[in-house]
């Protein structure tokens, strides 16, 4: 499915789903944005702070464990305020969580305002979905790659201007360069506060749904949670370990291309969703081949060696992005318009509670066994499980809107 085009004598409703589509892919960067602001600056911070690697790793990990634990009080905020609002809420904090990491005077303090940003994300992400549902409720599967490109692209955004861009223009001070990431934020707040549509408020409001718990004894909660925790288990192991892992194989000259294909390699996935939305999320077969490809990716780290561990993290970040967008449609595709919010709430809890424990298990296992390669097993049994599962979900049945 391409993207809509106004139709003829109804420009305003044209516009209107235009304006929303910027509006997603908007959000999609805040959510993002401030998190991958971190990395560029960790030496800097390390250094003024005086950090052992300990603290580096606690600093890097707050956001994924955020990201789990604050999904559920996010669904909260949706039923209390409706998505629209705690989108708001989110950006806001987000923003100056960024900005107070920036004022921080000692390593404590940083924490804490590692948490703030780290918390605004985290009742971001189960806000969108129901937003796609309401705002484009015939183009989900669309709307999710909109905001999920959004989100790539404040992946990469703060990774590569960083060092060359950002912290020239405020005199080298890390400080100033999370004070600069953070005003994008606050602006897009803004932006969606004043500018996106509102629903006419009745009880039925898919933006303000009333049941905010998720439902723990949902089987279709737990393998969508299940699916997009081998997705994130496989992103996130790959980017902590493939720099140990190639420079215990001799070829840290690897390290960058590595790390870059990986990252970069999802760029062609989300473009390539984007012009497939429509066709791929409700078909099984979509993710069992990007499961069989990430599979794939897993064995040709372990076992290939050179140019092939490059090209094979491709393929990981490749498979991880477009499995993750289709994952993300399914709570609009699947639920009812009440339940969408507490079904991606629950499915952001187990996926990114998983991206905790896969990589501690993952270094586990090479410490115990001495073979770097084992590192990877779990990322490999993360992909089976996503082939496993991804034909239990019966795709075919319909959301509550008849999408």
């Amino acid at each position: 499915m391409h993207a809509p085009k106004p139709e003829r004598g109804g420009g305003d409703a044209g516009r209107r789903v235009l304006g929303c589509i910027a509006l997603l892919w908007l959000a999609g960067n805040g959510l993002r944005m401030t998190i991958l602001a971190v990395p560029p600056l960790i030496p800097a911070i390390h250094d003024e702070f005086h950090m052992s690697e300990t603290e580096v790793g606690i600093l890097a990990g707050l956001p994924v464990v955020l990201f789990a634990c604050a999904a559920v009080p996010g669904s909260m905020l949706i039923a209390r305020f409706g998505a629209l609002t705690t989108v708001v809420i989110g950006l806001v904090a987000t923003g100056l969580g960024s900005a107070l990491r920036g004022v921080a005077p000692d390593v404590w303090l940083l924490y804490g305002a590692t948490i703030v940003t780290g918390f605004g994300v985290a009742v971001m992400q189960p806000s969108l979905p129901p937003l796609v549902r309401a705002w484009l409720p015939d183009r989900i599967g669309f709307g999710t790659a909109v905001y999920t490109n959004g989100l790539l692209i404040g992946e990469i955004l703060p990774v590569a201007l960083m060092l060359p861009v950002v912290l020239p223009l405020v005199g080298g001070s890390w400080r100033l360069a999370f004070l600069v990431w953070g005003i994008p934020c606050l602006a897009i707040a803004a932006v969606i506060w004043l500018v996106a549509p509102r629903p006419a408020a009745t009880h039925a409001d898919p933006l303000v749904p009333r049941r905010w718990w998720p439902d723990w004894k949902s089987g279709l909660l737990w393998r969508l949670g299940l699916m997009l925790g081998g997705v994130n288990s496989a992103y996130f192991s790959t980017n902590a370990f493939l720099p140990d892992y190639l420079n215990q194989l001799g070829h840290g000259d690897l390290i960058g291309p590595s790390l870059t294909a990986l990252n970069v390699g999802q760029l062609p996935a989300s473009f390539l969703l984007l012009a497939l939305a429509g066709r791929v999320e409700r078909r099984a077969a979509s993710y069992l081949l990007f499961g069989a490809l990430t599979l794939l990716g897993a064995v040709g780290i372990i076992f290939g060696n050179g140019v092939v561990i490059v090209a094979s993290a491709a393929v990981i970040g490749f498979a991880a992005a477009a499995i993750l967008i289709l994952a993300l449609a399914l709570p609009p595709l699947l639920s009812k318009p009440e339940d969408v919010p507490r079904m991606a709430a629950g499915m952001f809890t187990i996926s990114y509670s998983c991206a905790v424990i896969v990589p501690v298990v993952s270094g586990l296992a090479w410490d115990a066994t001495g073979v770097p390669a084992v590192a990877f097993i779990p990322i490999a049994m993360g992909s089976v499980l996503i082939i496993v599962l991804a034909p239990t979900l019966r795709l075919g049945s319909r959301g509550g809107n008849g999408v």
